[in-house]
């Protein structure tokens, strides 16, 4: 019974988010398409966080960092739009945007995953705010004030400019990575990565490279949460150092837990009832903080596997 109702709230919120765009349209209230626009670009960068956290097991407080470098670099390459190197193209800025991403976890990873626990959490992010403080420093490209784009990147026959079409774009990308992950978590890369989750030492006595496993996992993550990162600067045509900062990677790792660490559709639950239990709230207090602190460890003690767990309480992980 728990199955099928889990499938039938499953199918019926992807039908619901794909009529979405119609029905605020319908409403005249198209500022629900921005919104959730919001929440399927976190939803991304919450997805990339869940794979080395809930699939993993690494603490990572510095995520932030890919998400940022990923915004950074297609403001900064349209920035430069008019040099050689510089574009306006999607489809150049958003690979680069993953590939910027992809070489600073490869960077960050190969030196953190030589630590585990309470140092594996710091180092990461030591690293996350040496590249926050890097682009504070960058008064080329506004520093702490940020940097303006001037329009969203040019994706040939489908204008981004237009809300609802940035909306089936991101939607689009979301459920292709979603269905990556889903086919990755269930290889043989995945049951390793697993394995390692459970217990590291003996995956290294069955003679697994249980260092090289975390790596590759921790850069895939990286370059999923830099086209995130591209995205989000394309929603807001801004990108400023608040999106690397150690908060943010906060603000994933409560949407991961609050979703479903281990899960793969939890992280999409964890962004979109934490956003809105940020805009409810701050529409209440200016201090909505107060109130969502209890509210979310009232909502992880009473759901302890996440809000994907209430659909699934005695099954594993999906």
């Amino acid at each position: 019974m728990l199955d099928i109702l889990r499938r039938i709230v499953l199918w019926g919120g992807l039908a619901l988010l794909c009529l979405l765009p119609m029905l605020a349209e319908a409403l005249g209230e198209g500022f629900y398409i921005t919104m959730m626009n919001r929440v399927l670009i976190l939803a991304l960068a919450a997805m990339s966080l869940n794979l080395i956290l809930g699939y993993g097991g690494m603490v990572s407080f510095g995520h932030a960092a890919y998400l940022g470098i990923g915004a950074y670099t297609v403001g900064i390459l349209a920035y430069h739009s008019d040099a050689w190197f510089g574009t306006e193209s999607a489809f150049i800025a958003l690979p680069a945007a993953m590939l910027v991403a992809a070489i600073l976890a490869l960077a960050i990873g190969a030196i953190s995953l030589r630590t585990s626990g309470v140092y594996f959490i710091m180092i990461t992010l030591a690293f996350a705010q040496m590249v926050y403080f890097f682009f504070v420093s960058q008064q080329e490209y506004g520093g702490m004030d940020g940097m303006q784009m001037w329009s969203r990147s040019d994706a040939g026959p489908i204008d981004l400019s237009d809300n609802a079409s940035f909306y089936y774009v991101v939607l689009g990308l979301l459920l292709v990575l979603l269905y990556a992950k889903y086919r990755l978590v269930r290889s043989r890369f995945g049951l390793v990565l697993r394995g390692i989750r459970e217990n590291e030492r003996r995956m290294k006595a069955l003679g697994f490279p249980t260092y090289r496993y975390k790596l590759v996992a921790f850069v895939i993550s990286g370059a999923v949460a830099g086209l995130a990162g591209a995205m989000m600067a394309n929603l807001s045509e801004f990108v400023s150092p608040s999106l690397l900062h150690w908060t943010r990677s906060g603000e994933m790792m409560v949407m991961v837990i609050l979703g479903g660490m281990g899960t793969i559709a939890g992280p999409i639950l964890g962004a979109l009832a934490f956003l809105v239990l940020e805009d409810v709230l701050s529409e209440i207090t200016q201090h909505w903080m107060i109130v969502l602190g209890p509210l979310l460890i009232l909502i992880v003690l009473v759901a302890r596997r996440g809000l994907y767990g209430l659909l699934d309480p005695k099954g594993e992980p999906k």
